[in-house]
């Protein structure tokens, strides 16, 4: 049985189909996502159906974490946030409203993430901070983790007081993955700007397919190890490039966010 991990679909569901034909999925195989399989793409609903129908394992991105929260929500009549803003853009609000039965319970069932032992690996959505045991991870850092700041090189210079004398410290922004240090290997999602992020124990799989990039996923035999190494790793990687720009982050969103895609 292979184990196959998929970068954010963002409602990408042609790529996602597409990912999967070009990797020979097929019964037996296990199918992991590391969350945001909706919003900003053209077929969030057509994505949820290729999860339940492949048995797949869904872990929680923040994207289903904001609907989740507005579901909650709507339960205790909260139409807006703390400062008064909708808690919900249109997109995202047209997406809930969309949402079958069925979709919120894969939603609500999707955990923070999912050990993978005979891999040797772990699958969070934005990534963990370095150093903190998993029962002491905060959700938030799970869902929405991308730098940590370290002291020394580089970077934002800080004025503190010492024994009542200003000095500077520095300290830099690095992304996490860099600084994290295993076991487990850890592979996550949720920041595209980088790229394919392949560092010594974590691989981000978000190659930006919803803003016309690809849709990655890191394919493991059965038993196998997410290598450290990153050429092998690398080697373990099949990409579907997007068929187009479906969401530019500097503009208002191109197409529907929950329709499906016209063939």
């Amino acid at each position: 049985m292979r184990t196959i991990i998929v970068g954010d679909v963002h409602g990408c569901r042609i790529e996602l189909e597409a990912l999967l034909d070009r990797v020979g999925f097929s019964t037996g195989d296990r199918l992991v996502f590391v969350g945001d399989l909706v919003a900003r793409g053209p077929d969030s609903l057509g994505v949820l159906d290729v999860a339940r129908r492949t048995g797949a394992i869904v872990v929680r991105g923040n994207h289903e974490q904001k609907l989740l929260d507005w579901k909650l929500a709507q339960a205790r009549a909260l139409p807006t946030d703390a400062t008064g803003k909708p808690l919900l853009g249109k997109m995202h609000r047209d997406l809930a409203r969309a949402l079958r039965p069925v979709d919120w319970t894969l939603l609500e069932t999707s955990p923070l993430y999912v050990d993978l032992p005979e891999h040797g690996g772990r699958v969070v959505h934005a990534g963990l901070l370095p150093g903190l045991p998993i029962e002491e991870q905060p959700a938030e850092s799970m869902l929405r983790i991308r730098t940590v700041r370290i002291a020394g090189g580089p970077g934002i210079s800080k004025p503190a007081k010492v024994g009542g004398t200003k000095v500077v410290k520095k300290s830099a922004l690095v992304l996490w993955g860099a600084v994290y240090a295993g076991p487990p290997q850890v592979v996550f999602g949720h920041n595209a700007a980088p790229g394919l992020q392949l560092h010594a124990w974590a691989t981000g799989l978000d190659t930006g397919c919803v803003y016309g990039g690809r849709l990655t996923a890191l394919v493991l035999g059965e038993g196998q190890k997410i290598p450290r190494g990153i050429t092998a790793r690398r080697a373990l990687l099949v990409s579907e490039p997007a068929r187009r720009t479906w969401f530019d982050p500097h503009e208002k969103e191109r197409v529907p966010a929950v329709g499906r895609e016209v063939a």
